[in-house]
């Protein structure tokens, strides 16, 4: 039987010339890497990056409205130093509800897309 094997990426949308501040923010607050965009999609704008299985696309989309709701889940190996990394940056952190086996909690990239931060314990 066919069927869903899994996520290749998220995609988030963004404000057009963004792409630096998406960076600093990707790149280095949460140390993700940037990973090149195929040079006939990299004319819309917007920036991709990777960190372990998890891949984030940015893409540029007129009239950019945050996503205050729907969001991605990342995973990190250590909550309380990304917290501190946001914090050190300016970036607002709030801590998640309870949930068994993680703690958590949510932030926003540069663009107001709700993110959530998950450790596994």
């Amino acid at each position: 039987m066919a069927g869903v094997v899994g996520i290749d990426h998220v995609q988030l949308a963004m404000p057009h010339g963004g792409e630096d501040r998406a960076r600093r923010f990707f790149i280095g607050v949460l140390g993700m890497d940037e990973i090149e965009k195929p040079p006939h999609l990299a004319v819309n704008g917007g920036c991709w990056f990777v960190a372990g299985q998890a891949h984030v696309h940015l893409g540029v989309e007129e009239g950019h409205i945050p996503s205050r709701k729907a969001h991605p889940a990342l995973l990190v190996d250590d909550l309380v130093e990304v917290r501190r990394k946001l914090e050190m940056a300016g970036v607002p952190f709030s801590p998640g509800k309870p949930l068994d086996g993680y703690i958590r909690g949510d932030t926003t990239d540069p663009f107001g897309n709700r993110i959530e931060l998950m450790e596994q314990v």
